[in-house]
């Protein structure tokens, strides 16, 4: 090959070299100026915005609450004591009555014929029962006079005895009489409620037949199962020489407890099937507002109040079986925190350990921060999203304690 074409070639493979040098030097100051506008992109983008509330302390009392049913302290089946057919129902139904008021009357008229006859009977019986023994008097005379024979004056005096004894049978019969006359009235057994007529006028009753019912009124009975924990934990506080602790109660349409009474009666056994044992509380109901059968909502103390921290439940998360929260640190970052929880009162959760009192807890959206985030924190009402039904059970054991800058709640 001859020299000039040589000579060509040499330039021609320089000029490639420096083109393929000059696209690299180009690509990569074109990605670099790429990724640094992406990092000032980044670096520019706003800090995305978080619902947080400051921790409380609180003094908690813990209260379990327990589904119950009310119940009559007397529930009487109101019967008659003798059979006859019914004249009169006498009482309204549904009302109050009594104790002594007629509820029905059944009629007497053969009860009063048998009190006459009877009457006239124990007249007779005493008239001869006077003459008998009249008689065996003056046969004494006549014995120690030897007017009569010893036998016939034995005689008499055991005539006397028999018209004695049978004036006082006669006697029994007419009380029993006048009783069953007495009982045509049928009266109502206690002072309470009662039921409707089960038996109307005209029909015939007898002795085992139920005409209505009657219940008590003031006071009534709650009573409601609690589990053998909440069990043990009552007893434990009541060992420890407390009080009986207080009951409170909350029917279906009622958003605070407050019907208070008091617990009188723990059952001997819990129930091996459900391991429940069953509690009775009592509560005052001079004005009927409580009826029998009603489901209530009872609360039960279970101890003194101590200092806690509550949080909206809404701000604990699970992560693999532990509970966290995450806290907004003073650099605004988010920060894992794990916690132990216990209770929950009114949606707020008793958190016992892993944050302090005073801290940024984020209550609502957990799912959308991590930690090491960089937020904005928009500070709420630990109690801001309750319902009324909460808020008002919250406001109605909210008190302040003496000597204390906290507040009293009492935990479910």
């Amino acid at each position: 090959m001859s020299q000039p074409t040589t000579h060509f070639f040499k330039r021609k493979r320089i000029v490639l070299q420096i083109m393929t040098l000059a696209v690299v030097v180009g690509s990569s100051l074109l990605l670099k100026t790429h990724a640094s506008a992406s990092a000032d992109s980044v670096n520019a983008a706003p800090a995305p915005q978080v619902t947080v509330a400051q921790a409380r302390t609180f003094q908690v009392d813990d209260r379990q609450v327990f589904t119950g049913r009310l119940q009559a302290v007397d529930t009487i089946d109101v019967r008659p004591r003798v059979s006859g057919y019914v004249d009169e129902v006498l009482f309204k139904e549904g009302t109050r009555v009594h104790k002594g008021d007629v509820l029905f009357r059944i009629d007497p008229r053969p009860y009063r014929a048998e009190v006459d006859r009877l009457t006239a009977e124990l007249a007779q019986a005493q008239a001869e029962a006077v003459q008998a023994r009249s008689d065996s008097d003056r046969g004494k005379r006549l014995l120690m006079q030897s007017a009569i024979s010893r036998e016939a004056s034995e005689q008499l005096d055991t005539a006397a005895s028999t018209s004695h004894s049978k004036a006082l049978a006669t006697g029994a019969q007419l009380d029993a009489a006048q009783l069953n006359l007495s009982f045509t009235d049928v009266r109502a057994p206690i002072d309470g409620k009662v039921s409707y007529a089960m038996i109307t006028a005209g029909n015939l009753v007898t002795p085992d037949a139920v005409l209505t019912r009657v219940v008590s009124v003031d006071p009534i009975y709650g009573y409601f199962d609690v589990d053998e924990q909440s069990y043990l934990t009552l007893q434990h506080f009541r060992d420890d020489g407390h009080s009986v602790p207080e009951v409170a109660m909350a029917l279906a349409d009622e958003h605070d407890f407050t019907h208070v009474g008091h617990l009188d009666f723990v059952d001997n056994q819990l129930d091996s099937g459900s391991g429940t044992i069953r509690l009775r509380a009592v509560f005052p109901n001079a004005q009927g507002a409580y009826t029998p059968g009603l489901y209530a909502q009872i609360r039960l103390q279970e101890s003194h109040p101590v200092p806690r921290i509550l949080l909206r439940d809404t701000a604990v998360g699970t992560d693999l079986g532990d509970q966290f929260v995450y806290v907004v640190g003073p650099d605004s970052k988010i920060i894992y925190r794990k916690v132990s929880t216990g209770p929950v009162f009114a949606g707020l959760r008793v958190v016992e350990s892993g944050i302090q009192p005073g801290e940024r807890v984020v209550v609502d959206g957990l799912q959308h921060v991590q930690p090491g985030m960089v937020v904005l924190p928009i500070t709420v009402s630990m109690d801001a999203q309750l319902n009324d039904r909460q808020k008002a059970e919250l406001a109605s054991v909210t008190r302040p304690v003496a000597g204390s800058g906290t507040t009293a709640l009492a935990a479910r």
